[in-house]
């Protein structure tokens, strides 16, 4: 059992951390793919929200919208492609017309994300094709280590409401009101998860 001075230590390190988290600005992140494996399926398109945090209010925290940024990426083996992925992202060559090389969009996602808190819903689907792809293409991934999922928040927050049984972020927009029109489009789903998150933070 630790004694009281590692207890208090503990506890101090804990509230550092906390208190920089909060300081910190959160980079909400969608991303839509070829498929559901980041070994052998691509990006095709990458969202972001960048919010500001301010906690010097009492009570809730607000959240300010800094910038929102997207782009479709163009798959360099498409012939690996799972057909269910393309059908429920909407894939077309048409609809891709115009769309970035993966290097391009890469840099800039970095450059706007730097020194952010990756936040996701179900974040290690998102987070492990954005990590293949940096490794592979050889670009800094800039974003903090900390990485926020409102999968683990909402059942955290709801698991003992009975008229939630699925957290998915079609059901829990479903379940919160929160209208996601262009769902599966990146920028869609990632605005649509930030607010999700303000929806799970008051509770």
């Amino acid at each position: 059992m630790p004694d009281e001075e590692t207890s208090i230590e503990t506890k101090d390190t804990a509230s550092r951390v906390t208190g920089a988290m909060r300081r910190m600005d959160l980079v909400f992140v969608d991303t839509e793919t070829t498929g559901l494996d980041p070994r052998k399926h691509e990006l095709l398109e990458i969202a972001f929200v960048r919010v500001q945090q301010d906690w010097s209010i009492s009570g809730a925290p607000v959240f300010t919208i800094v910038e929102e940024w997207s782009a479709k990426v163009l798959p360099e083996n498409i012939q690996s492609a799972d057909p269910a992925s393309l059908r429920v992202n909407g894939y077309t060559v048409t609809a891709w017309n115009g769309a970035v090389r993966i290097q391009d969009a890469l840099k800039i996602f970095s450059d706007k994300t730097e020194g952010a808190i990756m936040v996701a819903h179900n974040v290690a689907f998102d987070a492990s094709f954005l990590d293949t792809a940096f490794s592979t293409y050889g670009v800094p991934n800039k974003m903090h280590y900390h990485r926020l999922d409102t999968v683990s928040m909402a059942y955290a927050k709801l698991n003992s409401a009975p008229e939630v049984t699925r957290y998915s972020l079609a059901e829990l927009c479903k379940h919160f009101g929160i209208v996601n029109e262009n769902a599966h489009s990146a920028l869609a789903d990632t605005r649509a998860c930030f607010e999700l998150f303000e929806r799970l933070m008051k509770i």
